[in-house]
């Protein structure tokens, strides 16, 4: 929240994955006019293909979404230590204990990938993220439990969120879903799509408003900000005023906090 207020910003998301377990440290360092949007980044799949959905302003006790998101984190923490018992056999001297001293609370491989840095295997997180190490399908990647991305809109939306699609169209990242995907997933109520993204051409920057135009959806920006483990910086692309006032009105578990 310090550093976004220092980019300039008035209104700020914090979604991490699968976790709202920065929420109340959030809402307590908000200065005065900041605003904190609550949410959560929710890992997804379909035909094998893995995506992410954001959540808005759902309410966090609702049972069925609640039991879900306790499912995929007990399935990352599971998964991160057997990637590091996989690097161990092999004579890595990466610990679990490390691993979770790194993290601080909720494990992810970018925690895995600090690991690796501190004993000089790899020379950035990036590097981490290869076939080599732990990218997708890597040397000592292990795969997690997601949902099926049309139940996690609807999860979403059944908690009193609103839901939008996380970089929708980031090819370099891999395989990404066709059109048909997205119309299913607008049915089951998603709200919006993530455009401005670093990820998006500007060609698939423009097809997604299009489609986001036929599909009737709101469209929105992220600097989908990782901390260190990112060299996006916060505030890198914005959402506009009018898209941010309907994922406010369209929500029904939370409202905005504001200092």
């Amino acid at each position: 929240m310090r550093e976004a207020r220092e980019a300039g910003l008035d209104v700020v998301a914090l979604t991490d994955h699968d976790t709202t377990a920065g929420w109340t440290a959030a809402a307590e360092a908000l200065s005065p006019g900041q605003t904190l949007v609550r949410g959560l980044e929710l890992s997804c799949t379909r035909s094998g293909i893995s995506l992410h959905v954001l959540g808005y302003l759902f309410d966090p006790a609702e049972p069925e979404f609640a039991a879900a998101r306790r499912m995929l984190r007990e399935s990352r923490l599971h998964r991160a230590e057997r990637m590091v018992d996989l690097m161990a056999a092999d004579g890595h001297p990466v610990t679990w204990q490390q691993v979770q001293d790194l993290a601080g609370g909720t494990v992810g491989r970018p925690h895995i990938a600090q690991a690796l840095m501190a004993h000089g295997l790899v020379g950035s997180v990036t590097e981490a993220f290869t076939e080599e190490w732990i990218g997708s399908r890597g040397r000592y990647w292990v795969a997690k439990a997601e949902l099926d991305v049309v139940d996690g809109v609807r999860l979403i939306v059944g908690a009193g969120g609103v839901a939008v699609f996380a970089h929708p169209a980031a090819s370099k990242r891999g395989r990404v879903v066709g059109d048909d995907v997205i119309a299913l997933m607008a049915a089951a109520g998603l709200a919006g799509l993530e455009v401005d993204h670093v990820d998006h051409a500007e060609s698939e920057k423009a097809h997604l408003r299009e489609l986001a135009a036929d599909l009737g959806l709101l469209t929105t920006g992220s600097s989908d900000f990782h901390g260190e483990n990112k060299t996006v910086r916060l505030g890198t692309h914005l959402t506009d005023e009018a898209a941010y006032e309907q994922i406010v009105s369209q929500a029904t578990g939370l409202d905005v906090l504001a200092a």
